[in-house]
């Protein structure tokens, strides 16, 4: 079964972490795929930029709007995601407790199952 970590981040907890903890926290995120790439669990991952970067598409009196995004008062945001096959939900709860995030008070992880998928990383 295919599950998705979403990975939720707060900007004021990353800004308050040391250097060491924020390189730690990469090379843990690294170990981890590299973990579940050698156990063949890893179907992708994707780590997204800042959301001052954004852009938000919604509908304005029936027509597509775009404005920067998301809204400021904002203090979560999905900061990427994990793509994984596993046997079981347990499976992935486990695999999500790996994650270095899971340790730093202020952030999360979302483990969902994916209903449907298409693309190259299915």
């Amino acid at each position: 079964m295919k599950y998705m970590i979403l990975m939720q981040v707060r900007q004021d907890v990353l800004d308050a972490l040391t250097a060491e903890q924020m390189q730690a926290i990469g090379e843990g995120h690294q170990a981890f795929m590299d973990s579940i790439t050698a156990s063949g669990e890893m179907l992708g991952t994707v780590a997204l930029a800042d959301p001052s970067q954004s852009k938000v598409v919604r509908a304005s009196a029936g027509a597509p709007e775009v404005v920067d995004g998301p809204f400021a008062e904002t203090k979560e945001f999905m900061g990427g995601y994990y793509l994984i096959e596993v046997e079981s939900e347990e499976r992935a709860v486990e695999l999500a407790q790996q994650i270095p995030d899971a340790a730093i008070d202020g952030l999360a992880l979302e483990v969902r199952p994916v209903m449907f998928s298409a693309g190259s990383d299915v």
